[in-house]
């Protein structure tokens, strides 16, 4: 099935079962008020909304149109929002970038940073920054959100525990970014708000693209109207969900409701660095990939990070071509004002 949670007057919605083809939805407020309350009682609240998902196909439940613009991320805000970097392609570039070396455990030992979730984006509302300069940035995520998961949890484990899906664009401020990791304290100013795709659905929606623990669909990201990715999440992610699950429950249990990225969606390029697509290549979940990759080739980074007016969008289709969470679709707008670094 699939769940969005549509905007009103309080600070987290009121959630709502959606057809598989986004145009209709139900409200279930008699069900579950909120997705975060749903997901508290999932055991009896899931097979309830299972019933009004099929009578929205049958055409036997109730229904009002469902618009993409009228839907704040599945979760408003969320008790937890630990973002994995399950492509180890993407680490390794990003940190070229900065001149920074890789350690050789990125490639068995999971990175997760932990995210402001007292606030995500709606799919649709502008990215809102204070400086250009601080090098705006989209990353194209898969996200999956979990229920009680019990620390120590095996990645298996990780695995039966999760119960939606949904895409990210988990914005960054690149410039800001090296001055923090430099502090030897971890992400704040550089990670803004993210934002979450319209519908997040349970992983039966994915078919034979799901096989546990990564979704084996191409991402495809756009910027200013123009194709820009279509990573696929299922190649070349070194660490699935299950294992990114495991290690966020490693010294902590994990509520309900909790949320785990996958971090950018990178793929190679027949065994190197990634191409555009123009040049035969998957292109890229980030622009900063794509500076690098143009620094290795000529020398210099040549592709501009977002300003004020540039638009992203982030999709994932079936492969009938029909879209599967909504689209997220995001203007920047620049205030002005002084870089807090």
């Amino acid at each position: 099935m699939k769940l969005a949670t549509l905007k009103d007057s309080t600070r987290d919605g009121r959630l709502v079962v959606v057809s598989r083809d986004l145009t209709r939805c139900s409200e279930v407020g008699h069900i579950a008020r909120t997705l975060q309350a749903a997901l508290d009682d999932w055991e009896h609240c899931a097979p309830r909304l299972q019933r009004v998902a099929e009578g929205l196909e049958t055409g036997s439940q109730p229904f009002i149109r469902f618009h993409e613009h009228d839907a704040a991320s599945p979760l408003p805000r969320a008790f937890q929002w630990a973002d994995g970097s399950a492509y180890v392609n993407h680490v390794e570039l990003v940190r070229k970038a900065r001149k920074a070396e890789m350690p050789a455990s990125f490639w068995t030992d999971p990175l997760i940073y932990q995210g402001g979730s007292d606030g995500f984006l709606a799919p649709r509302d502008p990215i809102v920054v204070a400086d250009e300069a601080d090098g705006i940035d989209m990353e194209g995520e898969v996200a999956v959100i979990v229920d009680d998961v019990a620390m120590g949890a095996t990645a298996e484990e990780g695995r039966a525990a999760i119960r939606l899906i949904m895409l990210v664009n988990d914005v960054s401020l690149r410039n800001l970014i090296p001055a923090e990791l430099a502090k030897g304290f971890g992400f704040f100013h550089s990670k803004p708000a993210s934002a979450f795709s319209p519908v997040a659905v349970t992983p039966d929606e994915l078919g034979e693209a799901w096989d546990g623990g990564k979704v084996h669909l191409p991402l495809l990201v756009g910027l200013n109207g123009q194709p820009f990715g279509r990573a696929n999440a299922g190649i070349d992610m070194t660490f699935d969900f299950g294992r990114l699950v495991a290690h966020a429950a490693k010294t902590r249990s994990l509520v309900a409701g909790s949320i785990i990225g996958s971090g950018t969606v990178s793929n190679k390029f027949e065994g190197g660095s990634g191409k555009t697509i123009q040049d035969g290549g998957a292109g890229y979940s980030c622009i900063a990939e794509m500076r690098m990759i143009e620094a290795i080739e000529t020398g210099a980074p040549k592709t501009p990070f977002m300003t004020s007016g540039d638009t992203v969008r982030i999709e994932m289709k079936d492969r009938a071509g029909h879209s599967i969470f909504g689209a997220i679709e995001q203007a920047v707008s620049c205030h002005g004002g002084e870089n807090a670094e």
